[in-house]
């Protein structure tokens, strides 16, 4: 019933504003409708060509690692990543290897970069970046600390090619050692008899005077007996 009334509403409404029957509306809206879907379509703008999707530029491969040998360290700051044309380097345990791979972390700009054209065994031991610490000196190291070096270690073995070693320097040899004040009066005495040739106690030669003495001497004394 409801329904019914609303229908019979709807076309008192349609019929009183309008004026036409409710076919007749409803078939004028879709001709409309139908009309303006056709005129937007002529109308319209033509779509925007279809952009092709842009190709990255493919990364240049890789340099083959340069093999160095046996270097010093002030050799080895010329690999620290400010020269790009050259390989970015860096050195573990007086090992060193080529992590230009790693440029984003090793690289100029990267978490890492003060560790590169470097010994840093120190500093990766610790997990400092402080100045002092960025050195191959391993002396007075922890247990745990000489197990994160350890750890470091065989990471750089298995990923970077090792190119190189640092040479070590050679102790000096001017022939001079230190003594303490107390020893040193000593030390000179033992060294000055050690240099001291030895001398020799030769008989003394008897004169024949002192012969025909002795024997004068040795008659006198078997007379008188």
């Amino acid at each position: 019933m409801a329904v019914a009334e609303l229908w019979e509403t709807l076309k008192q409404a349609i019929l009183a504003y309008t004026g036409l029957s409710p076919t007749a509306f409803f078939t004028a809206v879709a001709v409309a409708a139908a009309l303006y879907h056709v005129v937007s379509g002529i109308f319209a703008p033509p779509p925007p060509p279809r952009q092709r999707p842009r190709e990255e530029p493919e990364a240049e491969p890789l340099p083959p690692p340069v093999q160095l040998g046996e270097v010093d360290e002030e050799e080895l700051r010329q690999y620290d990543g400010s020269d790009p044309k050259k390989p970015l380097l860096m050195a573990i345990k007086g090992q060193i290897y080529d992590v230009t791979q790693s440029r984003m972390f090793y690289g100029p700009g990267g978490p890492y970069a003060l560790f590169a054209g470097k010994d840093a065994s120190r500093a990766l031991a610790k997990m400092s970046f402080e100045p002092q610490d960025l050195n191959g000196d391993t002396s007075g190291l922890g247990p745990f600390e000489l197990d994160a070096l350890q750890d470091w270690e065989y990471k750089f073995m298995s990923k970077y090619v090792k190119v190189g070693t640092i040479k070590k320097a050679a102790p000096a040899e001017d022939g001079t050692t230190s003594t303490s004040p107390g020893t040193n009066e000593t030390v000179t005495a033992e060294a000055e008899t050690e240099k001291a040739p030895a001398t020799e106690h030769k008989p003394r030669e008897v004169s024949s005077e002192e012969v025909k003495e002795k024997e004068a001497t040795a008659d006198a004394v078997s007379a008188e007996s």
